[in-house]
């Protein structure tokens, strides 16, 4: 009896050690929350948010995640200091459950990755990405890759910060494989992703210059449910690696005489092989002592359009003003003002002629071979503006995906803090909708949507915060409603 009561103490003297090394060295983070959705659940509420809110409430919502982050650059007490570790490791891992008129589980996150040097990693799962040059907190949503969607599987590999990290002229980017849901009319589509974007200035400059591109794929895939020989052949869509260096390469096949018409249709003939958009991006920052602007614009390119320079009234374009001087104890302090303009009514015009004038008519996120669009279990995978067909009112037109992917929009949004304690958001978006091209509306159909969102610390929960966010859809596109979110989030280190 004695050697055990000497054990218990001692192994809890070793286990209080040991936590107290292992904390600060690599630990586990974990986040917990708990929320419940209102009746109506408005724009606002769902958009951007990797499609993990219902679409329809009332509705309790119960979300937990783990992470383990790479190691500190600081010195270690059980390794090498970080900067000079050659391989280094890290995970995550996040649950959602819906719970109301049903219930639905669903994985947003899971995803292992590894980093080879400063800066080199591979990573294969899931993970919440936005991609293309955007403010990453208030924006209306990055043109081709918005978080709008629950986040894709895929295997990448990437820089994903400019290096070399202080020299003049930096880069980042990356090369993926992804995998689509199959539950869709086309099955087992696959993606191919890439990114490229370069940095003119060093990070402690006041003046920086970013601009790059991403490049977005849709292809391969099996279905008997697309009618007539001209789209696909023999209920499948090109997929031997001769077709993926197309897709790489974003090919053209027009003048191609070699190619196999027995698996080949005249449709990919005629264009590419797979769904092809993206963006190409400009962005300017400047920093002074109190404040910082951010000026950013997306380039929208789809059907060869922006090649020609026949669309280059459509994109994204954003202003981004950040209070940078120390926080104000007393009163209201705004932290972020953001101004938006997104129009994509051009698309290259009403025609699509083999003339470099008149190559128009793009037909934003709806494709003739993936008939559900450029999208994930429903959702739009780019902008939330350009929006599912089943999101508008029963009266509008019913067409593919989106019947309404020619939109004007105005959008703001406000960040800030009160007495250092609340933190608040304000997103508010004001949109002209027209329709399409093949189907337009029969009058513009203007819309209004915004989001009013306040946080705080939870007295003597520490880690704890409590959300309320009301939002509202006034307007001729979505049904007049209003909505809220209630919620307290727990986040730790263990």
């Amino acid at each position: 009896m004695t050697n055990v009561k000497l054990c218990i103490p001692f192994a809890s003297s070793l286990l209080a050690v040991y936590s107290a090394l292992a904390q600060p060295t690599h630990p586990v983070q974990y986040q917990t929350e708990v929320g419940f959705y209102g009746t109506s659940i408005p724009f606002w509420l769902r958009a951007n948010q990797y499609g993990i809110v219902p679409s329809q409430g009332p509705s309790v919502t119960l979300r937990q995640g783990f992470s383990r982050a790479y190691r500190s650059v600081t010195r270690n007490n059980d390794s090498l200091p970080a900067h000079k570790r050659r391989i280094d490791w890290g995970w995550g891992v996040e649950g959602v459950l819906n719970a109301g008129a049903s219930y639905k589980l669903l994985l947003p996150v899971a995803y292992v990755k590894v980093k080879f040097g400063k800066n080199l990693e591979v990573w294969a799962g899931r993970r919440r990405e936005i991609i293309g040059l955007v403010d990453s907190t208030l924006s209306s949503g990055s043109y081709a890759w918005s978080g709008n969607a629950l986040p894709m599987t895929k295997l990448q590999i990437g820089l994903p910060d400019y290096v070399p990290g202080n020299a003049l002229f930096g880069i980042k980017g990356f090369y993926a494989h992804g995998w689509f849901e199959n539950d869709r009319l086309v099955n087992h589509v696959l993606l191919h992703q890439k990114a490229l974007y370069g940095r003119l200035g060093k990070p402690n400059w006041r003046f920086k210059l970013y601009t790059g591109m991403n490049h977005e794929v849709m292809w391969s895939g099996t279905t008997n449910q697309l009618a007539g020989k001209s789209v696909i052949k023999n209920d499948q869509l090109p997929n031997q690696f001769s077709d993926y260096i197309n897709v790489v390469l974003a090919r053209p096949l027009g003048d191609r005489t070699d190619l196999d018409t027995s698996r080949i249709s005249t449709f990919d003939h005629e264009n590419r092989i797979g769904n092809h958009l993206g963006t190409v991006d400009l962005a300017l920052e400047y920093t002074a002592r109190s404040f910082s602007v951010f000026a950013y614009r997306q380039n929208i390119y789809e059907d060869g359009s922006l090649f020609h320079l026949t669309n280059l009234a459509d994109g994204l374009n954003g202003l981004r003003i950040r209070n940078r001087r120390p926080r104000n104890p007393n009163g209201l302090q705004i932290q972020d003002v953001l101004l938006e303009y997104v129009y994509t009514q051009s698309q290259g015009g009403s025609l699509f002629l083999e003339n470099d004038a008149q190559r128009g008519r793009d037909n934003y996120f709806n494709h003739s071979q993936y008939q559900d669009g450029w999208s994930r279990y429903g959702l739009t995978l780019g902008t939330p503006f350009i929006s599912p067909t089943t999101d508008s009112r029963a009266e509008l037109p019913r067409y593919g995906f989106t019947n309404n992917n020619r939109v004007a929009v105005m959008h703001l949004g406000l960040s800030g803090l009160i007495m250092d304690y609340f933190r608040f958001y304000l997103k508010a978006s004001y949109s002209e909708n027209i329709g399409t091209y093949e189907v337009p509306f029969l009058n513009p159909v203007y819309q209004f949507s915004g989001l009013l969102s306040i946080s705080s610390p939870v007295r003597h929960l520490k880690g704890t915060t409590a959300t309320a966010s009301l939002a509202t859809d006034q307007g001729e596109l979505y049904e007049n409603r209003m909505g809220f979110y209630v919620g307290f989030r727990k986040e730790g280190l263990f």
